[in-house]
């Protein structure tokens, strides 16, 4: 009772990790996409729940036949519900555990193809090939090696899914991705159709996409653990499922740095899936040394992949799951073979640990059939859904965005607009004085000159009535608006015109890396600050506005200096110096 209790606890937390796949991809993708992707990671395992109830878990767990190719399919579950769910399952457990356990599974093979083919999928192709996965393809190549079949009687090892779950999932991903071809703007190509640019295309949210990966990674306990059936077995699988991941983000951060200048936040976080794919095969037969040799080979190979995949080969694989699933899911089943020590509680023997190259064998047979397969009906599926339903969502739905075309959301972040947040370290400080006396409000921590930092230009004046009226055109960080707003109110100025910008600049010669590809556009929010004055002195506006912005740094902000004609308030009809009285 208590190993089955746990068995269904760790069943809970693979089916946790589907909120992980979908924050990943969302992150790692563009905001015009966001709801598209939700709802595909939600509907995959819904679908794949009814498909699976249906026909794919006899053809996984069903009695053994046609020479332990699949199982037989029965109705059992819907026929007999009394025996079934009390009937003897995998491993011991009931039949209803074992069927929970085995959905939550084949849910995250589909979920993996997501994330390659994701930003100009039909809604509708996805959830037919989805289903494909969870009715026949998954469930047959696990039927011969978790369910009875050839594979498993050889002594095949995958006590997680590297192969049955992960590779298969890559391999799908992979033929998906290249079938479907490239997102908009992704490549430039020549007359001739060959590349000649490779653009990145950064997602909208990396906190998003790190918060997805830190709940993978507590599934993943679920994921290598729930099979566990003595506390000395999980404890060693919780071990080797901590050190491997944590060793592969460790080499993606140090191989990134190096080759780019700076370490790349996102593929960190693949290095970190990287690890976890690899070690789940054999995390039961590693020890300490082995785990970390998995996670350093799979931390050095997901980037070295992902790159190839899109700088060399030209496929667009937006969150990377080729690299992370298919690459480290080959890497890890292989590894069984070579690392593999005896004392541990799978008890195999590895090739570096023994010198026996029997396992390492069976690992390259697994690798090569079930790969085959997964390939073979993954092309046909992929074939059959583009030449009748069509694959690809049109370019113009692709440059609007699915969310819209293809489920009526305007954003999945309708109600969303930049946050301002307050910074004021120097709120308590006295004020000196009111023209242009005004206490720094922020530390200078660069070198840069002010001139340059926060640059100002001004074209010719001239006065209207015998007044002068300037407007002054601040652009400045978010993070600045309420210093700037608290200084100006100093100065007497009560009214400004606040709005949110977009704004773009990279210095010469300083080129950044996004998964390895040079990034040429950045945008980043700002607020643009609009004054007009009349009685207060310029100057006074632009050096108040250039204290309270510096910092030493490059984007400090902008002043642009403009002559104004006139002035109307338009609830009296005051024109001119009357309009602004109570403003300054």
């Amino acid at each position: 009772m208590t190993i089955e209790f746990w068995y269904l606890i760790g069943a809970a937390l693979v089916f946790w990790m589907q909120a992980g796949f979908a924050m990943c991809e969302t992150g790692f993708t563009r905001a015009k996409n966001a709801g598209n992707i939700i709802m595909k990671n939600l509907m995959d395992f819904c679908i794949g729940t009814v498909v699976f109830s249906l026909l794919g878990y006899t053809l996984m767990m069903g009695e053994d036949t046609l020479f332990g190719l699949i199982g037989m399919p029965n109705l059992d579950l819907f026929s007999s519900f009394r025996a079934f769910i009390a009937s003897p399952g995998d491993g011991g457990f009931t039949g209803a555990s074992t069927f929970v356990f085995n959905l939550v599974f084949c849910a995250t093979t589909a979920t993996i193809v997501s994330g390659s083919m994701a930003e100009r999928t039909k809604f509708s192709s996805y959830c037919l090939y989805s289903a494909i996965i969870s009715l026949i393809v998954y469930p047959i190549e696990a039927h011969w090696i978790w369910g009875g079949g050839w594979l498993s009687r050889l002594g095949f090892h995958d006590y997680a899914g590297s192969c049955a779950i992960h590779m298969v999932g890559g391999i799908a991903a992979l033929v998906g991705a290249t079938i479907l071809g490239p997102r908009i703007g992704k490549y430039v190509r020549d007359k001739d159709g060959r590349v000649v640019k490779v653009n990145a295309i950064p997602g909208h949210n990396i906190p998003i996409a790190a918060l997805g990966v830190f709940i993978l990674w507590l599934g993943w306990y679920g994921f290598n653990g729930a099979a566990a059936t003595t506390p000395t077995e999980l404890a060693s699988i919780f071990l080797t499922t901590t050190i491997a991941p944590s060793v592969a983000t460790c080499a993606t951060m140090i191989f990134t740095w190096v080759r780019n200048g700076k370490p790349d936040v996102s593929m960190c976080l693949n290095g970190s899936l990287a690890g976890l794919v690899a070690v789940t095969a054999g995390c039961d037969a590693y020890d300490a040394v082995g785990s970390a040799v998995v996670g350093l080979v799979a931390g050095l190979l997901v980037v070295v992949f992902v790159e190839t995949l899109d700088l060399k080969l030209h496929i667009d694989d937006p969150v990377g799951a080729v690299g992370v699933h298919m690459a480290n899911g080959v890497w890890g089943t292989l590894a069984v073979g070579l690392l593999s020590n005896p004392d541990a509680p799978a008890g195999l023997r590895g090739l570096f640990y023994t010198g026996d190259f029997r396992q390492l064998g069976l690992q390259a047979l697994a690798v090569l059939s079930v790969g085959a397969f997964a390939a073979v009906t993954m092309i046909g599926a992929f074939q059959l859904i583009k030449h009748t339903i069509g694959l690809r969502a049109s370019a113009e739905d692709e440059m609007e965005g699915l969310d819209r075309s293809e489920h009526g959301l305007p954003s999945a972040y309708a109600d969303f607009a930049p946050a301002v947040n307050r910074y004021n370290n120097f709120a308590s400080a006295p004020v000196a004085a009111v023209h242009g006396a005004i206490p720094p409000v922020v530390a200078v921590t660069g070198t840069t000159p002010p001139a340059e930092a926060v640059p100002v230009q001004r074209v010719p004046s001239f006065e209207t009535d015998g007044h002068r009226f300037t407007k002054v055109e601040i652009v400045c960080k978010e993070d600045r608006l309420y210093s700037l707003k608290d200084a100006m109110n100093q100065l007497g100025i009560t009214g400004m015109t606040v709005s949110h910008v977009m704004g773009y600049g990279m210095q010469k010669g300083k080129p950044e890396y996004y998964r390895g590809v040079a990034v040429e556009t950045e945008l980043l929010p700002k607020v643009q600050v609009d004054i007009v004055v009349s009685a207060i002195p310029v100057r006074d506006v632009i050096e108040t506005a250039k204290r309270v912005l510096y910092t030493g740094h490059i984007g400090d902000g902008k002043i642009f200096v403009y002559d104004v004609e006139n002035i109307v308030k338009v609830r009296t009809g005051e024109e001119g110096f009357a309009a602004l009285q109570d403003v300054e």
